[in-house]
Formats: C-alpha cells, structure tokens, sequence
C-alpha cells in the first residue's frame, strides 16, 4: 500500500468532505478557528465589524456573527480530531446526527458577509414578546405575540382572533 506523505487529498476524500458546526466555548470562536485552520482543518468562522464605545474611546472590533459557533470542513472519519483543541465542546447535532451544512449555505454566508451593501446583521431567535407573522397553515397572515419558545415550536397569543396558537418554527416570519 502506498502511504500519502505530502497529506495529498484524494478526489474521493474531497468528495466526502461535509460542513459541520462545532458548538465551542463561549467568546473562544476566533481561538478556536485559528488552532484548528494551524492543524490543517478547514474553518470558517464568519466575524462582523462592530463599534465597541467605552467611556474613552471608540474602537473597531470583530465579532462572530453565531455566537458559540464554529463551521468545519472535513470526512467524517476525521471528525474526532477537533476535540484536540480548547474551547471545542462538542457537535451540533440534528435528529441524532451531526448537522451537516450544504456548501451552498456557507457559499450564501460568505457572499453575504462580503457584499458592501449589508451594513448591519443580527442573528437572534424568538423571544416572548416578539411579534411574529405566520407564513402559512390555517393561520396564515395572522399576526401574533410569542408568549413560550420550545425547541421546534412556540406558543403566541392572536390577540385579534383571541387565542393562543402553537406554531412550528418554519412557518413563522419576523
């Protein structure tokens, strides 16, 4: 068997090679991204530009634009050696799996992120007291207030119909 001293990578392997997203200790996205981009892994850590104003002084910082987060390119064979690195608690999973991002959703973020026409971006999730819109099922249009958030549904008050709906996330619009 031939062994791969220069670390070439195959076209199979390339071809195995998914996005994952790392859940890392809190404020550790860029360490994390810069030991695992020096091991040769794959990263993507998308940051903003944000104005910090303290008492003296202004300052530009970046900042991650998913909290906690960090995207990793790799074969699932090879999945393990993150946690080799600090700050790297564990995969985000989805219906028992490791999550797994398609490249054309990193491709949007990327582009997204890079397009001078977006000046200012928020990521944030429902909070009771937001006023939602629902985007379709028999209540659609109806506008709401989330009163409970679960983890793929919520619970909001149409105060024009006088009830209370419980709503899965996907149908919902800010």
């Amino acid at each position: 068997m031939l062994e791969n001293p220069l670390n070439f990578v195959t076209l199979k392997e390339t071809i195995c090679m998914n996005w994952y997203v790392l859940y890392v200790k809190p404020q550790t996205e860029k360490k994390v991204a810069s030991a695992l981009e020096k091991m040769g892994v794959e990263v993507f850590c998308p940051t903003l530009e944000e104005v910090r104003i303290w008492s003296d002084r202004k300052k530009k910082i970046r900042v991650p634009l998913f909290k906690s987060y960090v995207f990793v390119r790799l074969n699932s064979t090879d999945r393990q050696q993150v946690f080799a690195v600090h700050g790297v608690v564990r995969y985000l999973f989805w219906l028992g799996k490791p999550a797994i991002v398609r490249d054309e959703e990193i491709a949007a973020i990327q582009n997204w992120l890079s397009d001078d026409a977006v000046t200012e971006v928020r990521v944030r999730a429902y909070q009771p007291g937001t006023e939602v819109k629902i985007a379709s099922g028999h209540f659609k249009g109806q506008k709401g207030v989330v009163q409970e958030v679960g983890r793929k549904k919520l619970k909001m008050a149409i105060k024009s119909l006088g009830v209370i709906v419980e709503a899965r996330l996907k149908d919902l619009v800010n």
